[in-house]
């Protein structure tokens, strides 16, 4: 199967089997474990992947360079102010440029549309780093999180709080693929879009996933193991913040919420925090949190991702 990924491209979830998803799974608990002993093997020697980036980051950047460099290949970071991406250039050129000079291109951007004309023009396998829709990587790591701490994960329950956007997005797709449940708890009108509820219903027919909309944070919680939040304003719409404040302010990750909520239920970010808006200080740090532990496994899964599609 791992034959079946080689060249590529990860855009959505969606895209993938139940059985490839659990390819990665296997692939990260792998390398994680060696890179936890010191192995370090060279999957992606000589190999160059670049990296376009309309969007600053933290994790992103560094989890795929560090990847590209463990795994002895090269990372080429592509700022705004170093490439037009849809400006100067067409994407579409770009892309065919891009091509005959490297492995592989990942790409962090704005509009989801410039994620798919880069993967249809490319010859090298597109990674989606993230876009407005999708954020497939970090849905991934947030499974292999979920699964390392339940050794299992079909049958689980996810929460999600807050506004429905490419986070959320993402891991309803993940919940489909892996048999888990899922919950989303946004207040009208922030809640996942019917395209997303669609791949959503064909996803989950073989894994007997279900999917619940709730405008109620008590009640989203009450059956959760895993409870998930993300900011309330993300890039890009930081002319909301102040309403997104007041709208989101009852959906708010705090010790209260989490009373409700089964002793053992464990606590997901994928960062970066506004603590004190989405989530409380006490709960992100709290023995409930296993926020950096998710945040470490975005290295694991980008490096899986890269040695699948461009070894």
């Amino acid at each position: 199967m791992a034959e079946s990924l080689r060249g590529r491209h990860f855009v959505s979830i969606h895209d993938y089997s139940s059985e490839e998803i659990q390819l990665i799974f296997d692939l990260m608990r792998t390398l994680k474990a060696e890179e936890r002993i010191g192995i370090r093997k060279p999957i992606l020697k000589d190999k160059n992947l670049a990296m376009i980036f309309q969007k600053s980051s933290t994790r992103t950047r560094v989890s795929f360079e560090i990847g590209m460099n463990q795994m002895g290949g090269k990372a080429l970071f592509l700022s705004n102010n170093d490439i037009q991406l849809n400006r100067g250039e067409t994407i579409a050129d770009t892309a065919r440029v891009l091509s005959r000079y490297v492995d592989g291109i990942m790409a962090r951007v704005f509009d989801h549309q410039d994620i798919l004309d880069l993967a249809e023009h490319s010859t090298v396998p597109v990674i989606n780093g993230l876009s407005d829709f999708l954020h497939p990587c970090q849905a991934v790591a947030d499974f292999y999180t979920m699964l390392e701490k339940r050794d299992q994960l079909k049958g689980l329950h996810l929460v999600y709080i807050g506004d429905s956007n490419n986070v959320s997005n993402s891991l309803m797709m993940a919940a489909a693929k892996t048999g888990v449940h899922i919950t989303i708890c946004s207040p009208g009108g922030h809640q996942p879009c019917e395209k997303i509820m669609k791949w959503f219903e064909d996803d989950s027919r073989s894994t007997g996933s279900t999917f619940y909309i709730t405008s109620d944070p008590t009640e989203a919680v009450k059956r959760a193991d895993f409870i998930y939040t993300d900011v309330w304003a993300s890039m890009g719409q930081e002319k909301e913040a102040e309403e997104r404040k007041n709208l989101f302010a009852p959906y708010q990750l705090n010790k209260d919420l989490m009373s409700k909520a089964p002793p053992h239920a464990l606590v997901l970010h994928c960062l970066p925090a506004h603590r004190g808006e989405e989530i409380t200080d006490e709960v992100i740090d709290s023995h409930q949190s296993i926020v950096f532990d998710e945040a470490e496994n975005r290295l694991h899964v980008q490096k899986a991702i890269m040695a699948l599609l461009m070894s």
